[in-house]
């Protein structure tokens, strides 16, 4: 049995892009984990039995929607603070790339994201935290890459 090919969290990256032609993506410094969550959207529809429609249905779902969000953690940096701000007051969703580098290959996602959450913490005497959440905002085209 060979062993299974694992990564270390720093592998998983959230990079933010800017509005320059071509965009030009950067991973804003502070992110101690992130979570990238794939989501379907999936509808039920009761599937009856024809020989004996007494019989408990069975339920039958149909895939409807697919999205994917992000959250993070980690200090408050003062090099991303603005980058995060600007992302969360931004009407328009803002350009995103998300990338999970294995040994043999990288796997990415570029898109579209909100930025919904922007929340700061602070205890006295400790390290101010800022925790982030993110939506797609349509497509996530995925492509992965030998290397």
């Amino acid at each position: 049995m060979a062993q299974a090919t694992a990564i270390r969290g720093g592998k998983i990256r959230v990079l933010i892009g800017n509005d320059a032609n071509p965009i030009v993506y950067t991973a804003p410094c502070g992110f101690t984990s992130r979570s990238v969550s794939l989501n379907k959207g999936l509808e039920e529809t009761s599937i009856p039995d024809c020989d004996d429609p007494d019989t408990v249905d069975w339920i039958g779902r149909d895939a409807s929607s697919l999205s994917m969000s992000v959250t993070g953690e980690g200090v408050l940096a003062q090099e991303s603070v603005e980058t995060w701000l600007d992302a969360w007051e931004s009407i328009d969703s803002v350009p995103v790339k998300i990338e999970i580098e294995f040994p043999a290959k990288t796997v990415t996602w570029t898109g579209l994201m909100h930025v919904e959450k922007f929340e700061l913490s602070g205890d006295n005497g400790k390290r101010a935290t800022a925790n982030i959440s993110m939506q797609s905002d349509g497509k996530m085209l995925r492509v992965v890459a030998a290397k």
